[in-house]
């Protein structure tokens, strides 16, 4: 089963309208200024700076944002502090959800992730109730015009992956442990292999069939919590049919 979700495919859509747009791009400062806080502003020391930096150069962020983002998280000008916190529960018919934040008020953040999930007639979990339901990967999607199957196949085990998806008509999807994401990351750079992304994500081990109303819930569901401006990233185990 492909491990990207049909709702990050849907996000990705969304992300060519403007408003969409400007979220993202308020969403890649705040990873700039904490993976500088947290590990440096120097790139080639600093691996979650890499990966982000590559995001925001994809997203053709302004050299001047991607700077000052990195010199508030380094410390060398003042600016909001933020922090990473995720939370966990329940939405329609008992999937799984998982919300990754990045805030500068914990309060206005859960407040606002309870009241999605109380909207939706979900529930707030506790730290570690569906975070099991998940698996940390490095993920990597490349559009199938730019190379062949077998070079791509070849290139990619070689430099550490652990799989390379092909069920999709346009794009391959390749996944790493998170420890060999790096080395994924470098191997398709050095090779000059534009990335459509290039991300840690989180994927479900096993996902949850919804139809009909349910599904519609619980999309309308994920699409409230990336409404909200502290939320990163949503994950959830729950597959859907398209055509419906």
């Amino acid at each position: 089963m492909s491990g990207h979700s049909k709702w990050a495919t849907i996000k990705r859509k969304k992300g060519a309208n403007d408003s969409a747009r400007g979220k993202i791009f308020s969403n890649l400062i705040r990873e700039i200024t904490i993976a500088a806080k947290e590990g440096g502003g120097d790139p080639t020391l600093n691996a979650r700076l890499r990966v982000v930096l590559d995001k925001a150069r994809a997203n053709n962020m302004p050299k001047d944002n991607i700077e000052n983002a990195i010199k508030r998280g380094s410390g060398e000008i003042e600016g909001i502090v933020y922090e990473d916190r995720t939370y966990e529960g329940y939405g329609p018919s008992g999937v799984a959800i998982f919300v990754e934040t990045q805030t500068d008020n914990i309060n206005r953040t859960v407040a606002e992730v309870r009241h999605i999930f109380t909207k939706y007639e979900g529930s707030l979990g506790t730290t570690g109730s569906v975070a099991f339901m998940f698996q940390r990967k490095g993920q990597f999607l490349i559009n199938k015009e730019v190379i062949g199957e077998d070079a791509l196949m070849e290139l990619a085990i070689n430099a550490g992956a652990e799989d390379v998806i092909t069920e999709d008509p346009e794009t391959y999807e390749i996944l790493t442990a998170p420890a060999d994401f790096d080395a994924v990351f470098a191997a398709f750079a050095d090779a000059k292999i534009p990335m459509e992304t290039s991300e840690l994500t989180r994927l479900p081990v096993t996902t949850v069939k919804l139809t009909g109303k349910e599904a519609e819930r619980a999309l309308k569901m994920l699409d409230a919590f990336d409404a909200i401006d502290d939320v990163v990233n949503v994950y959830s185990n729950f597959d859907f049919d398209e055509d419906e």
